[in-house]
């Protein structure tokens, strides 16, 4: 099977599982939506429509369209039409169907162009250094007092090598761990977040809680992929350097105890975002904790944590609200979503206009983190509602945000690289087996490097 578009820098087009089982709108394989001109009124500071007819936006889930209906819709000129081209990441099927648009942007229709996609950090690389973004400054025509509030991070990550940035973010993403109140006053007789935070505040004090809570008949994590990024994302080299591939220690350190929390029981022995994973969130469930990003509260959990998803999100309804926050054991960060301008698309301006709104405007940035509890990409946002009397219901009023900011401001993503996603997820996937006793240690890195080395033929161990 060929890996690799030669036009895009032969960059992996592996699937990408943020967004908790794609939350797809449908079974089909790519959803097209349209946005029409009866639900839009002009506002006087949105780009009239002397340039495109139709905004073509290519997603992977519908979070970033229910940020753009909220926040933006009301803005849209009133003939624009907006076509939403959401295809799930499954089986690489968003970055072929991208590619396949982007490949043929020169001879598509201006109706047809790409306008607008969404990329995430670990593949976001192979977007960023392409000649298929716009430059955020020099072509779309933002300035650097526009995005002066933005975490440096997300701009880093989007930034290629001449120096040009391609593309931005309305949210920040550092992790922390999200634990079960009612199971953590069982096990540590308190679910205070300052509390709880100090007694999994380093490696050793989270093991021995994991060890009490297997007493008392809990999971620690849910499975083998939980605290991946935790560990992953305190890498201090990149997972390739040159064409040779690296194994830093953090990686050597997630096995080990996966490994460990593995026999011992101390975890449910679940995939990241299956079934079994989403379960343990539910009423029933009995896993003390899950690492995650403000996203992953809000996106992932929340919906999993109901008994009746038609019902009102909150208290009494699942285990909703039966949660809490704190930093964990490490700092560390875990995906985000970033809007990239396509080159020749016909929108410069309402893509200029789009990209102002939902991640510049300080009051949008407020809303949305007050709306859904998402740490989004504005430094005095955020800590006006770290400061604020702000509560997020799931966590029971808990203000969640103060735990964030120290994290956000010193998120370092300089070990990133076009491989992550491929690495990442190979390396899981082969682990699995030396986890549950299959093959030994050695035979699963041999299973990786196989693996590995067939996804990207140009690199070598």
């Amino acid at each position: 099977m060929k890996k690799f578009i030669p036009i895009l820098a032969g960059a992996t087009m592996l699937a990408t599982l943020t967004g908790c089982n794609e939350k797809k709108p449908s079974a089909e394989a790519e959803t097209v939506s349209n946005n029409s001109a009866e639900q839009a009124a002009t506002s006087a500071s949105a780009p009239k429509s002397a340039e495109g007819k139709v905004l073509n936006i290519y997603a992977w889930n519908e979070e970033f369209q229910g940020r753009f209906n909220t926040y933006y819709k009301s803005k849209l000129p009133a003939d624009v039409t907006v076509n939403w081209l959401i295809t799930p990441s499954q089986d690489s099927a968003y970055q072929k169907k991208l590619d396949e648009a982007l490949l043929n942007q020169d001879n598509a229709s201006d109706n047809e162009k790409v306008d607008i996609f969404l990329v995430e950090a670990d593949y976001a690389l192979k977007y960023v250094n392409s000649e298929f973004t716009l430059d955020v400054l020099k072509d779309i025509g933002l300035t650097k007092e526009d995005i002066k509030d933005q975490y440096k991070y997300t701009q880093d990550i989007m930034t290629d090598s001449n120096g040009n940035l391609k593309g931005l973010s309305w949210q920040a993403c550092p992790g922390g761990f999200i634990y079960r109140r009612s199971i953590a006053k069982d096990v540590l007789g308190t679910d205070d977040p300052e509390q709880v935070g100090e007694l999994l505040s380093d490696w050793n004090k989270f093991n021995d809680v994991a060890a009490q809570a297997k007493e008392k008949g809990y999971f620690m994590l849910s499975g083998y992929d939980d605290a991946f990024r935790a560990f992953s994302d305190n890498m201090k080299t990149p997972w390739v350097v040159g064409n040779k591939i690296q194994i830093d220690e953090q990686i050597n350190k997630w096995i080990a105890q996966t490994k460990e929390y593995t026999d011992l029981g101390y975890n449910n022995k679940a995939s990241l975002w299956s079934p079994e994973s989403s379960q343990g969130m539910g009423a029933k469930g009995k896993v003390f904790g899950y690492f995650g990003p403000a996203w992953f509260i809000d996106f992932c959990m929340a919906p999993a944590s109901l008994d009746n998803q038609d019902a009102p999100k909150e208290i009494g309804n699942g285990s909703y609200g039966d949660w809490a926050f704190c930093k964990g054991p490490q700092s560390f960060a875990w995906g985000g979503t970033w809007i990239c301008g396509a080159k020749g698309s016909d929108n410069i301006g309402l893509i200029k206009d789009i990209l102002k709104t939902l991640t510049c405007d300080a009051d949008v940035m407020t809303d949305i983190a007050k709306n859904s509890g998402d740490f989004t990409n504005n430094i005095p946002a955020m800590e006006r509602i770290a400061a604020s009397d702000y509560q997020n219901p799931f966590l029971n009023g808990q203000n969640h945000i103060k735990f964030f900011l120290d994290s956000a401001k010193a998120i370092d993503k300089t070990a990133i690289s076009q491989y992550d996603q491929g690495m990442s997820e190979k390396l899981q996937a082969t682990m699995k087996d030396y986890f549950d006793n299959k093959v030994s240690l050695d035979k699963a890195w041999e299973n990786f490097y196989t693996a590995i080395l067939e996804m990207y033929p140009n690199l070598t161990k």
